[in-house]
């Protein structure tokens, strides 16, 4: 009898090899298949050229999207529609923007938007100047709805020998308005109470560079205790860098906070709020990646959820996100290897799935693409180089 339930065993035991090696590793979730609806921006005054779209944000009770005019002559000048629909479907106009004859205000292209108490605030930019570095420029709203370029006073404001990048705005934190981005010191800030004049804070410790660490800043949100700062840090002797934030009560005095990172190169290089507290966004290792935090931003922060593939043969990154509330899930904008990609995970940065976008748009320095949101209201604006687009839609409630 020993010889067949030996037989009988070895039968079990390959049955259930047959059995592991039949098991297929459950199929990726179907991507999410918004209804896009696009949108037609009208051009504003001034010589015919083709729209370029860069930002978006709802502020107040109407939408705006920030961006500029490209004429085949090759000049550029600052844009910023608006609508008062909800839905962000129809009534878009071109807002007056007075350029107060600066000469790179004039040519600017607006690729960053703010907002604080209905009024919105604008980062724009022309590359020029024997170096052609981009030439920064900003913009304040006056409460007629005209967007007002701030003149350069200062070249070492944002450019000079010292400069690196000016890269996002956000309004609504204690002082007004504040601007994250670099220095040759390391990340700094500019702040303002208004907008219409930002004073520059660089190599404010801990902030700006330190002998066991080269810091950037890249993004910026506001929060009831104050500002929240992402970014990320390279080690002394290390070539990866490390995910990060500063938080401050009020733009003088930071406080550096590491996220839980890996061996891997991470960076955290846009930040939202949500119902759920704040969730950073950027890329760790070969794929994207979000970190979710408490509503300070101080604490709390979780270990990166990853999601697809940056590829390899160019900077990848996270270039917009919004948050739909009433949705229940946020919508990230993402640049890789394989081109411009959109991705939607929940409030708390997790359960993450690839976005089916109306065009395709591929990689390299001369395509964009990003996203604004609000409530179950998503906006998308591409640029392929080419041609520029603005779709809506009502995304789908999780």
């Amino acid at each position: 009898m020993r010889a067949p339930a030996r037989f009988a065993a070895l039968a079990a035991l390959l049955l259930l090899l047959a059995g592991c090696e039949s098991a297929a590793p459950p199929p990726p979730p179907e991507p999410v298949r918004p209804q896009w609806n696009q949108l037609t921006l009208p051009v504003p005054p001034g010589p015919t050229g083709r729209v370029l779209v860069r930002d978006a944000i709802r502020c107040g009770q109407s939408w705006y999207v920030g961006g500029g005019v490209s004429t085949p002559a090759g000049d550029t000048r600052p844009a910023l529609w608006r609508t008062s629909d909800p839905a962000a479907a129809t009534g878009w106009t071109a807002a007056p923007v007075d350029t107060v004859n600066d000469y790179y205000a004039i040519r600017s292209v607006i690729y960053s938007l703010g907002c604080r108490d209905g009024l919105v605030a604008a980062i724009g930019a022309k590359s020029g100047g024997a170096h052609g570095n981009p030439r920064v420029r900003t913009f304040y709203s006056r409460t007629d709805g005209t967007l007002v370029a701030v003149p350069s006073r200062d070249f070492e404001l944002y450019g000079g020998g010292r400069q690196v990048s000016v890269n996002h705005i956000a309004g609504g934190g204690p002082g007004g308005w504040l601007i994250a981005g670099n220095r040759a010191g390391g990340a700094t800030v500019w702040t303002s109470p208004d907008a219409t004049a930002f004073t520059i804070h660089e190599d404010l410790a801990p902030l700006a560079n330190s002998p066991e660490l080269t810091t950037t800043a890249v993004d910026t949100v506001a929060v009831p205790s104050g500002w929240v700062v992402t970014g990320g840090a390279r080690p002394k002797g290390r070539i990866d860098r490390d995910p990060y934030v500063w938080t401050s009560a009020d733009a003088a005095a930071w406080t550096r906070v590491p996220l839980p990172g890996t061996p891997d190169d991470e960076q955290a290089q846009r930040i939202a709020r949500t119902p759920d507290g704040l969730v950073a966004l950027g890329v760790a290792g070969t794929a994207f990646a979000a970190w979710r935090g408490d509503a300070t931003g101080a604490a709390g922060w979780s270990g990166a959820t990853k999601f697809g593939d940056t590829g390899v043969g160019m900077v990848a990154g996270v270039d917009g996100v919004a948050v739909l509330a009433s949705a229940g899930r946020m919508v990230v904008a993402t640049v890789g290897a394989d081109g411009h990609r959109l991705w939607t995970g929940s409030l708390a940065g997790k359960d993450w799935n690839s976005v089916t976008a109306p065009v395709q748009v591929g990689p390299g320095g001369s395509t964009a693409v990003s996203v604004g949101g609000d409530g179950d209201t998503l906006l998308l604006l591409t640029d392929d180089g080419a041609t520029s687009g603005i779709w809506a839609s009502q995304f789908p409630r999780a």
